[in-house]
């Protein structure tokens, strides 16, 4: 990910631009599947956390958080955010995920996983989340499926404000099954002038089999699939699917 200007402005109109985000949507689906597998009211570490909004509606359900991110910018936006909520904030890769002790239960939501774009490295985050899930641990995470990547294809997104506006530039290789994107942002200031921010991103629309075959190689089980936000099974049919990894048997 790379940011032309102010990291730290951007991480502070971050939120502002995911604002038709439906974090609730997100979090009670994954709640619901941490508590179909007996995660209730339990130490849940959450891997990407951004600026925190879901860590605060998974604190809020009763689970004691800690939200790693790589980002010091977001993280402080996070920090700032959080109220009484019981949430401890952890600058950290997900590939060199360390903790002071096992927990129970892991998550991670917002297409998060799919910013891990080697095959490699996504082994090197589930040998991790291994290492540090207790026996029968739970790990539950979203992704955007190599559907939805494709379906979006080359494209040009637009939105005009009242105060802000963005430029969204969409490019997907079917080869490699990268995405990118070039997200240009213009905030206008106190002084009606524009301030422009750009970010490039990198994410790889992943097969429901690679994942499986990733998890695999590192000890952990695939329990379950689901078409977000349904009982349904997932499928490479799906444009966003929730995994539930055991550290165990099925």
């Amino acid at each position: 990910m790379i940011w032309y200007g102010s990291i730290l402005e951007f991480a502070q109109v971050y939120d502002e631009f995911m604002d038709n985000v439906d974090y609730n949507e997100w979090c009670s689906f994954a709640i619901k599947l941490l508590k179909k597998n007996g995660m209730e009211n339990c130490n849940l570490v959450e891997i990407g956390c951004g600026t925190g909004s879901a860590t605060m509606l998974f604190a809020k359900a009763g689970y004691s958080m800690t939200g790693i991110d790589i980002s010091q910018e977001m993280l402080e936006i996070a920090m700032d955010k959080k109220t009484d909520e019981d949430i401890i904030y952890v600058l950290q890769d997900a590939t060199e995920l360390e903790l002071p002790c096992k927990v129970p239960a892991m998550v991670s939501v917002g297409d998060s996983m799919n910013y891990i774009t080697e095959y490699e490295d996504i082994v090197k985050v589930f040998k991790q989340v291994k290492k540090y899930l207790e026996e029968d641990g739970v790990f539950v995470f979203d992704l955007k499926t190599r559907k939805y990547f494709s379906d979006i294809g080359d494209s040009v997104i637009a939105e005009d404000r009242e105060d802000n506006s963005f430029i969204w530039e969409n490019y997907f290789d079917e080869e490699t099954s990268i995405n990118e994107y070039y997200l240009s942002i213009f905030v206008q200031g106190d002084d009606g002038r524009y301030d422009k921010f750009e970010e490039q991103h990198y994410q790889k629309g992943y097969t429901l089999d690679e994942i499986k075959t990733a998890v695999a190689e590192t000890g952990l089980t695939v329990s379950e699939i689901y078409e977000a936000f349904t009982d349904n099974v997932g499928s490479e049919q799906n444009d966003r699917v929730y995994f539930i990894v055991k550290n165990g048997e099925k």
